[in-house]
Parts: C-alpha cells; structure tokens; sequence
C-alpha cells in the first residue's frame, strides 16, 4: 500500500534517521515507537507529505487516502461544529454530484449506443464508490462519531471558535474517522481524551477496517489497538510482530544481547590495539600490523542501547495528618447558570489513593479544586482534617512559576536536602537534559512548565497530593517515575486521569464522576471496569 524507499532526515547537523525502508500493508495496525527526539513526529509528516525528506522517496498505491493527526496547531473556526465535521464528507459529496449529472445525462440525452454504455459503466463506478463509503449512512455515523468523541446534542450547532484546545483535537479527529481514510496516522491522541472518550476510541480502531501508525506514550490505548511494533532506534527500523508490551520483552532481549556483543567486540579491540602497538615496529610482523590496522578501521561499531535505567523518587516522608483529611458537606457549585453539583457530600480518609474518572466537563477538576481550596463554592462546607498539607497539581498552576529563575533554581528552593547531581537526574527524567536545566522558566512551553512543576509536586512534603492529569506532557519514561514515585507515597492522594496503565498500580477506589453526581468503587480501576460491565453499563459507546 505504502513503501518507504531509503528515507532519510536530519535536524541540526545529526540524523535521525537515514535510509529508513518500511512497507505500510493494507490493515496494518502499528505503533511507531522510539525515545524522544528520534524523529517519530516527523516520520509521519514525511507519510502525510507535510514534510519533504532529505533522500529517499514515498511511494504510494493510487486512490490512497490517509488522515493525519498531528499532536497540535490544530484550530477551526468560521462554521458550526456539524458543518466543520461535514466538511470530511466533501468526496462523498462530489460523487453524489456527479452521480445526479450521470442520471441526467442518461435520461436526457439522444445517445449512441456506445456513448450509453460509457455512461452506464461510470454510473456504476459511482455506485461501487459510495457503497464501499457507506454514503447513505454517512451522516448518521458522523454524528455517532461526534458523541463517541465527548461532544453533546447541543454542541453540534456551536461555532467551533468557541472550543478549547483539546475539543479542536476531537474535532479533526472526527473528520478524519468518517473519511475512511485506507491509513491513519495519528500523533498522540488520546492526549485531550477523556476515560469515556478514549474506551470509545478505542473501540472504534479495533474494529477500523484501514491502516493505523500510531504515536503515542499511552500503553493501555496501543496494546489494544495494536497488532506491530516499528521502533526508530540507533537511526534505524526494527520491526516486531506484537503489541507493545510483547515488543518491550523482546527489547529486552535485544539490548542483553547488544551489550554482550559490545564486551566481546571491546575485548577484541583492545587486543587488537595491543598487537599493533606491541609489535608496530618489528619488520617481521608488520604486514599482519596493517592487516590488523584495516581491520580495525572497517570494523563496524556496536553502540550501547540508550541507558533507560529506572529512576526511583520517593516523596519526603510528610508529617502525620489526622485520620480523615478532608470532607465536603452538602457543597453547591455553579459557574452562573450552569450547576456542576447540587449537595455534595464527599470524604477522603488518610492512606486514600482515589482515581477521578468521567466525561469531560462532568465536573472532576471542579470537585479537585473544590477539596484543594483552589476555588470558591456556593453553599456548603469544606472541612479539613487535622495537620493536612495539600500540594494541587494541574496544568494551569504551571503559570504560577517565576519566570525568571531557570529550571534548576525552582527546583532547589524547595529540594534543600537534595544534591545538584540529583536533582539533575530528577530533571532528565522529565526531559530535561544537559544545559536545559538552565533554561529561564519564561521562555518554556506550555508544556515543559507543566514538567517543571510536576518536579516540584515530587520534591514537596505534602501528606494530601491532588494531581488533575499529570500525564498529558510525559513520555513513557517520566510516566514510570512518577508512577512508582506515588504508588510508594505514604500520604492521600487524588488523580483526575484518563490514563488507564498510569493508574492501575496506584489507585484503591475510583469516583466516577456524571451529570452532576458522584458513584464511589471501593477498588481498582479494574474493578470499576469489571463493575460497569456486570451493570450492562459499558463505557464503550
């Protein structure tokens, strides 16, 4: 369907790939994979033909369709967010134009006998063409697919301007679903998702019937969605017939192996160089000293896999707090005329690790602000527990930093038992490599400043930790630090996530947070999801 052909890329001077050779098949389910800054991203811009490589070519089957999904600068504005989401459905549209002026061609016109069985002959392409499109269920799916995505009835007439940053992602992700495109690529998109929303999506590539490449650092989504593996490493491919978690196990292996053969191939150039040098100057050995010199030039170097070595955090151990910490009596909220939550009641013990699970808008980062005293509410009580220190984590707070103290400051002024050396591992954990850590917090991004504050929620001595998504910003990587970091916490603890591998090890009760009201599971998350089941409640759509 889709062959790379020796493609290559460099950025700044240094490869990231080079003569990269892939065949995309039909129905392809694949998960590109690879540690930041290995080009990921760009491999599929290269697919997509948004970016040109520096050699090599794509060539593509005709009438190849693909969608591509990029992981952000996406913006609509100017239509309504059923009209935007039509705008997929333009190649069914034109068919069905063209089909109309067939019809009135044949019906209309004197013709010859061979210019009618022409007519006749492209009228039935039409037909072929919109049968395989689904044409006359188009609308109705799209719509199907809009809700899928967390949108409601009466969203499907707003103006998309009037949609943040993460409903703009669902948005072009809704057309490019309804396309049915022969190949997805899609570039982290369970980022704005919410629980509701990925288990939809989920379910909907499973049973998608074209090609998928798919970036992403959510274990979860691509161990269900996928069926291969493609990892850029040392410049390179490597193929893996199987999901993520079978391609982790045989990576394993891989880099066991890599590092035996480095020792061997080190040990024989050290014995190499010390012939040569032992015996540089005796004429009698001296052609089996260029033999060995030449061999030492053309011998092709076994490099290291990239060190992953598990960086382990552990909170400071907080100072004791009461049994319960917190507790919300009979709580009102609204923003105007919207009501989020009418009588709430809601309590949180010591030891408590709870998952906020729901719909977006449902109200989860309400209720966290609420219990972190972020915000004000209507009526009510909110009612601390004795000796609780409460440190909240959301992507906003990250703009609450000082501009101008670089990233190693912010973090000292509150890690004073802590190394420069380790708060230097800390930060490279989170991305921050090398002279980075001396990056002014004002020229970050969004979301590096979301990683420096997260840095700083680790290094806290807070005994009632409130996280509202941590993850969104986090490679696989700084995923595993901050999971083992709060599975080992000793304090309470609330995360609003939607990401289902992130919280399994961590979390002892979920809320499932809807329609203004809240349903406790004393368990797991999979227990709540064994719960939805039995209730004939699947949050599959």
């Amino acid at each position: 369907m889709i062959d790379l052909l020796n493609i290559s890329l460099q950025f700044g001077g240094k490869y990231l790939f080079k003569e990269l050779n892939y065949k995309i098949n039909s129905g392809d389910k694949i998960s590109l994979v690879g540690a930041n800054g290995t080009g990921k991203s760009s491999l599929l811009k290269i697919i997509a033909g948004e970016l040109q490589p520096e050699s090599g070519s794509v060539v593509k089957q005709k009438r190849i369709s693909i969608g591509y999904l990029p992981q952000e600068h996406i913006t609509h504005k100017g239509k309504s967010l059923l009209e935007e989401a039509k705008t997929a459905l333009t190649h069914i549209a034109s068919l069905q134009q063209k089909e109309k002026e067939l019809l009135y061609e044949l019906n209309t016109s004197s013709l010859e006998e061979e210019e009618h069985i022409d007519l006749v002959h492209q009228l039935g392409e039409v037909h072929y063409r919109l049968e395989e499109l689904d044409s006359y269920s188009a609308e109705a799916k799209l719509e199907k697919i809009l809700m899928g995505l967390g949108f409601a009835v009466n969203d499907l007439s707003r103006l998309t301007e009037e949609f943040s940053g993460g409903w703009q992602m669902r948005i072009a992700l809704a057309k490019i679903l309804i396309s049915q495109n022969d190949l997805l690529l899609l570039d982290e998109p369970t980022n704005h998702l919410d629980f509701d929303s990925l288990q939809w999506l989920i379910g909907f590539l499973k049973n998608y019937k074209g090609a998928l490449l798919i970036v992403s650092h959510d274990k979860h989504f691509i161990n269900e969605v996928t069926s291969k593996t493609l990892e850029i490493y040392l410049n390179k491919f490597f193929s893996y017939n199987g999901n993520f978690d079978a391609y982790l196990k045989y990576k394993e292996e891989r880099d066991k192996q890599t590092e035996s053969q480095f020792i061997l191939q080190q040990k024989k150039i050290k014995d190499t160089q010390r012939f040569i040098e032992r015996f540089r100057y005796k004429a009698s050995k001296a052609k089996q000293v260029q033999s060995r010199i030449k061999q030492l030039e053309k011998l092709d170097l076994i490099e290291l896999p990239d060190s992953q070595e598990d960086l382990f955090i552990k909170f400071p151990d907080p100072p004791p707090s009461g049994k319960r910490n917190i507790e919300l009596r009979g709580i009102r909220k609204a923003y105007g005329e919207k009501l989020v939550f009418e009588n709430l009641n809601f309590t949180v013990e010591r030891g408590e690790k709870i998952a906020f699970i729901g719909p977006n808008g449902a109200g989860k980062s309400t209720m966290a602000k609420i219990i972190a005293g972020e915000i004000n509410f209507n009526a009510g009580e909110r009612i601390p527990g004795h000796n609780v220190i409460i440190s909240y984590y959301a992507q906003d707070v990250a703009d609450e930093l000082e501009p101008q103290l670089d990233i190693i400051e912010t973090t000292e002024n509150i890690a004073e038992d802590k190394t420069i050396g380790q708060l230097r591992s800390l930060l490279g954990s989170f991305l921050f490599h090398g002279d980075d850590v001396f990056k002014k917090v004002g020229v970050l991004s969004g979301g590096e400043k979301s990683r420096v504050a997260l840095v700083k929620i680790l290094l806290t001595q807070a005994n009632f930790l409130i996280l509202d998504e941590p993850t969104n910003h986090l490679d696989m990587n700084s995923k595993k630090v901050l999971q083992n970091a709060l599975i080992n916490f000793n304090g309470s603890l609330i995360l609003v996530s939607h990401d289902i591998d992130f919280l399994t090890p961590i979390v002892n009760k979920v809320v499932d947070i809807r329609y203004g009201s809240i349903r406790l599971f004393e368990g797991s998350i999979n227990y709540y999801l064994q719960k939805k089941k039995k209730r004939g409640k699947e949050i599959i759509l």
